[in-house]
């Protein structure tokens, strides 16, 4: 099953993701992909739909390239990106996004360095962003697995309703009282 329930109105939303892994050696072949295989089994185990898991060079053009293919041709409504997203030289995930989304959704990202910072003061180095493309919400993810989890556990919660607004299948957010 690849629905989950949405919290506002609890009827079940298609979540279909595209994993996307950002990593010079793991694109090579000379390290294993854990982070993005861990982020495949929790939104697995979560009832959500892997279409696509992709794994690219820490190079922006081709990071944009893969992110506009995976959004517009592929339709998936949930794009999860790995790695990339810290200080280091290489690290141009963020950048990337920005350059590809129309509009951002600092929330999330906000709630994952919230969350993180709780656990190490280095999630205050994290240029980790979130935002959307079309129907395609796009969230960046620190690249080891622990944190991958820790940050999926925070957003996760808001995702089912987050891809129900942006597949148009609510319009009014207003509770009655």
């Amino acid at each position: 099953m690849c629905a989950a329930l949405s919290h506002e109105h609890d009827k079940p939303v298609k979540v279909l993701v595209a994993v996307l892994t950002a990593s010079d050696r793991s694109s090579r072949g000379e390290r294993e992909d854990l982070s993005g295989q861990e982020i495949s089994r929790i939104v697995t185990e979560a009832g959500w739909m892997v279409l696509s898991h992709t794994i690219v060079a820490d190079d922006k053009q081709m990071l944009k390239k893969e992110m506009i293919r995976l959004a517009d041709a592929l339709k998936v409504n949930l794009l999860l990106t790995t790695g990339g997203t810290g200080l280091a030289p290489q690290d141009f995930t963020p950048d990337a996004t920005l350059e590809v989304i129309e509009r951002t959704v600092p929330g999330m990202a906000e709630a994952m360095r919230l969350d993180s910072l709780r656990k190490t003061p280095h999630a205050m180095l994290s240029r980790a962003v979130c935002g959307v493309r079309g129907k395609t919400l796009i969230v960046n993810l620190p690249g080891s697995p622990r944190a991958v989890r820790e940050c999926l556990e925070v957003i996760m919660p808001a995702i089912p309703h987050a891809v129900e607004l942006l597949g148009g299948g609510i319009t009014d957010c207003a509770r009655s009282v």
